[in-house]
């Protein structure tokens, strides 16, 4: 069924593998997927948001009543899963009759994400990152006590939640003794939703004061600090890590030289025109009429608009341009890993041309179809992807010298 695909609505399809593959690290049951999307009719954006509801209440529930009766493993186990769930609802909202209701569901997702956080051991600590005026949450995983040891900074892409790093690095990086930070930064969570923040292109104005966190902690060997990008993350942390010298080392997953081409791939000659001479009134208009009879389209053009801060298409496209790695590549000066999976939706082609334009050491990882590891960001084989990432990152680390203790 993988192979032919569970919905012929590719975003459906693409969501239903990621929830898949949460099972990997028990964020997610196989049954409980399955059973959730059995109950919608493809391409149905409100029983999208009703089923995925349904069941993250459900399971919700469940970890309630097992947290009231002191049983913590398995009310943190399902706190989890219904984070997950809670928030693959939220992905149809742009389709339906009432998109308004994104915000409230959000933070039902993100109270049972917390939760997850209290009852881990060690708990998963939420931490305040200064940044320009305001604050940034972030949330630092800890396998233990001790250290100083070598950490990573989980950067999500351009919809994920922070949940969805536990499984992308999170947990990996946790069982192999490093210190990880996930955080929303502008665009993503908590700083769109919460505080208006929209994306920015010029992203080592958010990782720097992420690093200057981790450098202020105990417990982090400042010399063996990596940067993980996920989706979009492939051209921010590659971007930060141009201006960002305190990064040893960086994943790309996959690498993305240019964001913008994701976006306009698919217009027609005459609107890349329209786009290039800023003829925004035609280009609008011809938006319009394009996705007239496409619900799927509108609802897609609306999710990806949201985190620029905008609801004009002109005004996006326009923004998404200035997201590329041309004219910095080759700042980057640590050791690169670049993802590179069989049938890639969003970037084709693209982490051969960030591994190609690299003067900085460079390590292109392939996933095939054959091993179930094709798509964007390898969505149903996590555990392989953690298993290539880290295995890097460990050797790569180790050949730094580590910091002398503080005084």
């Amino acid at each position: 069924m993988a192979a032919r695909g569970f919905f012929k609505d590719e975003q459906f399809d693409f969501e239903t593998r990621i929830a898949l593959g949460f099972a990997h690290y028990r964020a997610a049951e196989v049954g409980e997927v399955l059973a959730t999307v059995g109950r919608i009719k493809d391409g149905d954006a409100e029983a999208w948001f009703r089923e995925w509801t349904a069941t993250g209440e459900r399971v919700r529930d469940a970890a309630d009543a097992s947290a009231a009766a002191g049983h913590r493993i398995s009310a943190r186990d399902a706190y989890l899963r219904a984070a997950g769930y809670l928030f693959t609802a939220t992905g149809s909202l742009d389709g339906t009759d009432d998109p308004d209701r994104l915000l409230p569901a959000w933070r039902e997702h993100r109270r049972a994400w917390e939760r997850f956080c209290e009852l881990s051991d060690p708990p998963i600590e939420r931490v305040a990152i200064p940044y320009e005026g305001t604050e940034l949450v972030g949330y630092v995983l800890r396998p233990g006590e001790g250290g100083p040891r070598p950490a990573i900074i989980l950067n999500n892409g351009s919809d994920g939640p922070v949940n969805a790093m536990w499984v992308q690095g999170g947990a990996a990086a946790v069982e192999r003794g490093y210190v990880a930070i996930t955080f929303d930064g502008p665009g993503q969570g908590h700083a769109l939703l919460e505080q208006g923040l929209p994306f920015r292109p010029d992203w080592e104005a958010v990782v720097t004061p992420v690093v200057a966190h981790l450098l202020a902690r105990d417990d982090v060997d400042p010399s063996r600090i990596a940067l993980q990008g996920i989706s979009q993350g492939g051209y921010w942390a590659p971007r930060a890590a141009a201006f960002e010298d305190r990064i040893a080392a960086v994943v790309a997953d996959p690498g993305v030289m240019d964001v913008s081409t994701s976006w306009t791939a698919h217009l027609p000659a005459r609107m890349r025109t329209e786009l290039e001479e800023g003829r925004s009134d035609r280009f609008d208009r011809d938006m319009a009429m394009g996705l007239r009879f496409s619900k799927s389209g509108r609802r897609t053009l609306a999710f990806r608009m949201r985190p620029y801060g905008t609801e004009d298409p002109y005004e996006a496209f326009r923004a998404v341009r200035e997201y590329h790695l041309r004219d910095v590549v080759d700042r980057i000066a640590c050791p690169v890993l670049i993802t590179d999976p069989d049938d890639e939706q969003f970037w084709p082609g693209q982490s051969r041309q960030l591994c190609d334009a690299l003067r900085a050491p460079a390590t292109l990882v392939r996933f095939t179809a054959d091993e179930g590891g094709n798509r964007h960001c390898q969505p149903m084989t996590p555990g392989l992807r953690d298993q290539r990432v880290f295995d890097w990152l460990d050797e790569t680390l180790a050949r730094r010298p580590a910091s002398p203790p503080a005084d």
